[in-house]
């Protein structure tokens, strides 16, 4: 087994960090944790989920864990959760039964890349050719372009004029981010789960964002790291199967843990991030090395969030929140031309420094482990655990 240290930050216990674990033994179910450096401590004697902790009020820097009942070791668990070794106990998703929600073309970058799948397609061989030409058209200017500003209005004048507006750029610059539901509640996967891209995608890739946690008044108490996947070629025949794209088996990564805000970290520290992907391929021996770097998001993460949660639109269990990326990868993978596309058993990891890694194994979404503990199971468990209070 490599490193465990690795999928902590870099300052490693330094931080508050709250995760999940499956709990196997006397007890068996998930419980919200805090993880610390003697140890994994279970927090249900404070709440059941992590969407009920994070609407406590109080400060969860200060959990005083000699209270708490010691689940194991970090790298016991660690180990656990990276093996696959679901008869023990091991971390998973640190969201439960919060909504998870996406920002989509949030880097003028990524938007470039949405308008090419639209214009190919979703044919690979014809990205290329298309990539230049909007280059030729915008230029570097659009990364200057504030969303929704008076520029961005007189951009979209031109490119219309010039036949070029795409609904992407409606989101991209325009005065409205795109929103969309990633997964379902319970739905999401941990550290060392396989993740799905659907059997009949041929042109995808991963996604490497930053997932705010926010809480049921819409307060942001922290952040990790999340794998939002991307089919290019379902997405790029028709924003209508934006659905059938994103929100199906194991396709939505999150984790290890939620680092929360506190005096070592801050949303300043994730409007810094940068964030870095790392996919090898087991048969073929590929290496793609590449990153995403939050200071370049075109939109603000506390503006993302304003438009997901408003008098509009309430949460009161909360909901993550991916934040988009600006990674679009164009490496070929093989043939000439022919572009980057996932194979089956890439291990694909996500990491950055004040949030540690997430670690995840390429699987089409029939053959990964089918989701079958929804929240109806999760009230059963607990209640059954005696868990559950008035």
């Amino acid at each position: 087994m490599s490193d465990l240290k690795q999928y902590l930050p870099a300052d490693q216990f330094e931080g508050t960090l709250i995760g999940r674990v499956w709990m196997v033994g006397v007890e068996t179910g998930p419980a919200p944790v805090i993880i610390k450096e003697e140890g994994v401590y279970n927090l249900t004697t404070l709440a059941p989920t992590t969407s009920d902790l994070f609407n406590l009020n109080i400060d969860l820097s200060t959990i005083d864990v000699s209270l708490l009942e010691k689940l194991g070791n970090y790298e016991e668990l660690m180990e656990n959760a990276l093996e696959g070794s679901v008869d023990k106990t091991h971390f998973i998703s640190p969201f439960d039964i919060q909504a998870i929600k996406a920002c989509g073309v949030t880097f003028m970058v990524s938007m470039l890349e949405r308008v090419i799948e639209e214009r190919a397609g979703g044919d690979a061989s014809k990205a290329d050719a298309l990539r230049g030409m909007i280059n030729d058209k915008i230029g570097g200017d659009v990364r200057e372009i504030v969303p929704g500003s008076k520029a961005s209005e007189d951009l979209k004048e031109v490119l219309q004029a010039e036949g070029m507006w795409s609904q992407y750029m409606e989101v991209g610059i325009g005065p409205y981010a795109e929103v969309f539901t990633k997964a379902q509640p319970m739905s999401s996967v941990g550290v060392g789960a396989e993740i799905g891209i659907l059997p009949i995608s041929e042109w995808n890739n991963p996604e490497p964002e930053i997932v705010l946690a926010v809480n049921g008044n819409g307060e942001v108490i922290g952040a990790t790291l999340g794998n939002d996947v991307n089919l290019r070629d379902i997405e790029g025949r028709s924003a209508l199967l934006l659905g059938k794209a994103k929100d199906n088996n194991a396709s939505c990564a999150i984790g290890p843990f939620i680092r929360i805000f506190d005096d070592s970290f801050s949303l300043e520290d994730v409007r810094k991030a940068e964030v870095r992907v790392l996919v090898q391929g087991k048969e073929d021996g590929f290496i793609l090395d590449d990153k995403s770097d939050m200071t370049q998001i075109s939109r603000d993460v506390l503006d993302l969030v304003g438009q997901t949660f408003s008098d509009n639109h309430q949460y009161p269990d909360g909901f993550a929140l991916f934040t988009g990326t600006l990674f679009a990868p164009t490496k070929d993978r093989g043939d000439k031309g022919n572009g980057f596309t996932h194979k089956v058993g890439d291990v694909v990891s996500i990491s950055s420094a004040k949030l540690g890694m997430l670690t995840n194994t390429v699987n089409h979404t029939n053959k990964a482990l089918r989701w079958t503990f929804g929240i109806s199971e999760l009230m059963k468990n607990l209640t059954k655990r005696g868990v559950l209070t008035t």
